[in-house]
């Protein structure tokens, strides 16, 4: 915790020393020294790399998490009604999750009254628009290896769920393969944790890059970034969790946070999902009264697919990223981004940072800049935490549901008075 908490106020720091050198630029007479040696040479070799570094985890990274997340889920035969509770649940209240973040994105509209023309090099375009019955044949991969070499992304996803869904059916004989892809995503988890050590420098000359050639009124836009994402999280959790806790599980939704409290600031400290979840099923089970053995898969599952904080700060990116470009969006545009959010929560492991990563895959999806993140990743690390929150809150919820759904849940636990764990 205590390298993840430095990790944060580095970053931070990054942000604001950015912020004001950025300004400083801006404010200086052009010449070589500052826009070639500095702005165009040493400011952009940092942040390039650390782009760059984005750009090269997110194939490996989304298609070894998704595997590894479809493997994990059993014999579907075997899980029956659980299996599908639980696995409905994550997608449902993941594509609302980003459907509200588009409207509320849309209502906000941060990205309004920031020009980026004088930042951008090349006139970024949309691909042409295909209906709506070849966008799901091309989901369906022809050359998986081609998919994989050329980053299509729902074709990686829709090859990586078949591959994980095969490998649980016949779990005994594919032991030894699904060991190997774990064994694969700890070493991208780890990757994804060097990558973001070098974030502080890579924040710093990206945020110096814009404020330099943007100025002090890049910061209004980022702020209604950061209010929106908020926003969005928190009608999330007590309408969309809260709501179906109240009227599905007829349980009182004040008393849940009495109960899931020591959760939520384990996740908030660390804003990772797995690094909280050893404290999210001892909270669920002790404090909430649901089912062991229901906790024992549903919560690890969610830990991976179920990221709607995650799905939300990229609808919401996507809106701002767009509007900062000055690039309209169709509403098959968007249907695309609810889609590709979705099955990108399944791929999207629990640990800090890592939802930029697969930003950059539903940018790529709609034809977006990838280098749009360069404008949010300054902030987003406060975001991070705040979603990691609402990312085990659904997560908790699910399992209550469903174990009460299964007759396996103790309500005289739910309602009693909890210690701090």
């Amino acid at each position: 915790m205590k390298k993840k908490a430095s990790l944060t106020k580095k970053i931070m720091l990054g942000l604001f020393l950015g912020a004001i050198f950025g300004v400083i630029l801006s404010n200086l007479p052009g010449g070589y020294l500052k826009d070639t040696v500095i702005i165009n040479g040493l400011i952009s070799v940092v942040g390039g790399i650390f782009i760059n570094a984005i750009k090269m985890l997110v194939v490996p990274l989304v298609f070894v998490s998704i595997v590894c997340g479809a493997s994990a889920i059993g014999d579907p035969k075997k899980l029956g009604r659980v299996g599908i509770k639980t696995l409905s649940f994550y997608l449902v209240t993941t594509g609302i999750a980003i459907s509200l973040a588009l409207i509320i994105g849309k209502i906000i509209s941060p990205g309004i009254g920031l020009d980026l023309s004088s930042v951008i090099k090349k006139e970024p375009t949309i691909g042409a628009a295909k209906s709506l019955v070849d966008v799901i044949l091309d989901m369906i991969p022809r050359n998986p290896v081609a998919s994989l070499a050329n980053g299509s992304m729902l074709q990686i996803i829709v090859f990586a769920l078949l591959t994980g869904v095969s490998m649980a059916m016949i779990r005994e004989k594919a032991q030894p393969v699904i060991n190997i892809f774990n064994s694969l995503n700890e070493i991208m988890m780890k990757m994804v944790i060097i990558v973001m050590t070098v974030a502080p420098y890579g924040v710093f000359a990206l945020i110096t890059k814009t404020f330099a050639t943007v100025g002090f009124e890049a910061m209004v836009p980022l702020l209604k970034y950061m209010v929106a994402v908020l926003l969005a999280l928190v009608v999330h959790a007590l309408l969309t969790y809260m709501g179906m806790l109240s009227v599905i599980g007829k349980l009182n939704p004040i008393q849940f946070f009495k109960n899931f409290a020591p959760a939520m600031g384990v996740a908030f400290s660390t804003a990772s999902s797995s690094g909280t979840l050893p404290v999210t099923i001892e909270t669920a089970e002790e404090r909430c009264g649901v089912s062991k053995n229901i906790a024992a898969f549903t919560l690890p599952l969610g830990a991976t697919i179920n990221m709607d904080g995650t799905a939300i700060m990229q609808g919401v990116a996507v809106i701002f990223i767009s509007q900062v470009y000055g690039i309209d969006l169709s509403l098959q545009a968007l249907l695309t981004v609810i889609l590709t959010a979705t099955l990108a929560s399944v791929g999207t492991a629990g640990v800090p940072g890592v939802g930029l990563i697969t930003l950059s895959m539903v940018l790529q999806s709609i034809g977006l800049p990838i280098e749009g993140i360069a404008l949010i990743i300054g902030i987003d690390r406060l975001l991070d935490m705040t979603r990691t929150v609402v990312n085990i809150t659904g997560d908790t919820v699910c399992t209550i549901l469903v174990s009460k759904s299964e007759g396996e849940f103790d309500k005289d636990i739910y309602y009693k008075k909890n210690k701090q764990l």
